[in-house]
């Protein structure tokens, strides 16, 4: 039994901060230290998070995803710790460690530095990513960050943590070497391209404030042998099978994990110095775009008498149109005064509402099911259509943005970099990290993406034009200028400088791994 990360700072107030950590077994005494002398002791909180194992997928110990420890899910005891550190003055940095007992011998950290939130005026550097996902360059991309720019301030995360957030090994000790804490904490050990990285050490100081993702959302999870995100299925869905309403979340999608993990809400707000960030539950259930199973677009025709086996295509977790409950806690919070007066106003979901990359197609609404039958009433298929009339993020989320002030939306989803200007807001999706799904302009279309109106084979399906980078952009094989990043050797991160509103961004080749970390756009709220 041991620590399973270093600290990790949240939720950050005036006056306090909550630091967290967590353990493999229960242990005992746990506590934070802090003070110049460390002599103040905060004692925690313990939970088990009993969402937590792993399956035949996992990586870890002497298991590399074939089954060989784990042939059904076995969940681990991981428990996580929690002290409320109270009392902060603004500015004041403090020395803290955390320690633990465990079978009667002490356990402790390393000492790293907390403080409580920034006041209004505070020049901070605050990191923008997303999609981690254990991908082959997230640990060069964050060893980059610190090398480059030294400690964040924070880390805007929006969405797609780790790929099935219900397993232990990708969060925390992955035997690839590139686990999603030990990364943002400088503790990986992960090889690309004959280099060792071991990521930054950047969450002991720095909160994260993090969004809710596709991969952050688990499919029905009973009677499962192994963690599945595409086993999720629309609630109506459910009760049309005719699952019991205590059992519902069973049988159709939970964020359990990522929210007990990090003790968020779906959707959240607050101000963080200059900056009152608004962070939106905006996602839905990734399918495959090919033709005849399911997917996007259609159901699997051998399974057309079995509809607890359907997929429901794309459905949205939770809605953003107009009149629903998001949205009308939206509306409230972009009327409050904190919102209104604060000096940059940003909103962070998952999907995109501008982008050239695969994963923005098709329109951000729920399918509508179009099937066929037989003259005996037997279904013969099952066809999805997405209205673009019906995209909630274009045309509900999005005028309502713009009309309030926003001055700049971060997104993620597809793996790339790119980033549009409305004239009223910025948007911008930075996460280039490896595995990235393409960009679709200058000639490039979108696969299997159907013929018609409604759907964009190629460029922003909002019809903004990409904006090329200002510094250095990368350029094509006739030399021109491409107004996006997307690829699977050079990797890209984001800084905002609340000094100057400057968002940065910066490119590093790991295919040559001495070379420099490049700015490539630079921009100003």
């Amino acid at each position: 039994m041991a620590h399973l990360s270093d600290p990790l700072l949240l939720w950050p107030t005036p006056k306090t901060v909550r630091v967290v950590w967590f353990s493999e077994g229960a242990g005992s005494d746990h506590s934070v230290r802090v003070g110049h002398r460390l002599e103040r002791v905060v004692p925690a909180t313990s939970r088990r998070l009993s969402t937590l194992g792993e399956d035949g997928r996992s990586h870890v110990g002497s298991q590399h995803g074939q089954g060989e420890l784990y042939e059904r899910i076995c969940y681990r005891p991981i428990y996580r710790h929690e002290a409320i550190v109270r009392g902060l003055d603004a500015g004041e940095v403090l020395p803290y460690r955390v320690v633990s007992h465990f079978e009667g011998r002490r356990t402790s950290s390393d000492i790293f530095a907390l403080k409580a939130a920034p006041a209004a005026g505070s020049a901070l550097k605050i990191l923008l990513t997303s999609d981690h996902q254990l991908l082959p360059m997230v640990a060069a991309n964050l060893q980059k960050v610190e090398q480059t720019v030294g400690r964040v301030d924070a880390v805007f995360f929006a969405g797609d943590l780790v790929n099935v957030p219900d397993r232990v090994s990708e969060w925390f000790d992955d035997n690839r070497g590139n686990a999603f804490f030990a990364c943002l904490q400088g503790r990986a050990h992960y090889a690309l391209a004959g280099r060792v990285y071991r990521g930054g050490a950047l969450l002991q100081y720095a909160p994260i404030f993090p969004c809710i993702g596709n991969h952050e959302v688990m499919g029905a999870v009973a009677d499962q042998a192994a963690f599945s995100l595409a086993s999720a299925r629309p609630v109506e869905a459910a009760r049309a099978l005719g699952i019991a309403e205590a059992q519902l979340i069973a049988h159709t999608y939970n964020s359990w994990s990522y929210q007990t993990l990090f003790g968020a809400p779906p959707y959240y707000a607050l101000s963080f110095g200059d900056v009152r960030l608004i962070a939106l539950y905006g996602t839905r259930v990734w399918r495959s775009p090919l033709r005849d199973r399911k997917g996007k677009y259609s159901e699997d025709p051998a399974q057309l008498d079995s509809p607890q086996h359907w997929g429901h295509g794309e459905f949205i977790f939770e809605p953003v149109c107009a009149g629903s409950l998001q949205y009308e806690w939206l509306k409230t919070e972009l009327l409050k005064p904190e919102f209104r007066r604060a000096r940059y106003r940003i909103v962070m979901l998952h999907h995109p509402l501008h982008g050239l990359g695969g994963n923005i197609v098709p329109p951000f609404c729920d399918p509508v099911a179009d099937i066929t039958r037989d003259d005996q009433g037997r279904i013969k298929a099952v066809r999805y259509r997405y209205p673009k009339a019906q995209d909630q993020l274009l045309n509900d989320l999005k005028p309502l943005l713009e009309a309030h002030g926003v001055q700049l939306v971060l997104f993620g989803h597809s793996h790339l970099w790119n980033r549009f200007d409305s004239g009223a807001t910025h948007y911008l999706e930075t996460a280039n990290v490896g595995n990235t799904f393409g960009a679709y302009t200058g000639g490039a279309e979108r696969e299997n993406v159907p013929d018609e109106a409604d759907y964009c084979r190629a460029g922003d399906p909002g019809g903004l034009e990409p904006v090329v980078p200002t510094l250095a952009p990368l350029t094509d094989a006739h030399g021109q200028p491409l107004p996006y990043l997307a690829s699977n050797t050079i990797t890209a991160f984001s800084i905002l400088e609340t000094a100057n509103g400057t968002i940065t961004s910066y490119a590093f080749d790991t295919g040559h791994p001495d070379g420099p970390v490049v700015a490539f756009d630079a921009f100003a709220l």
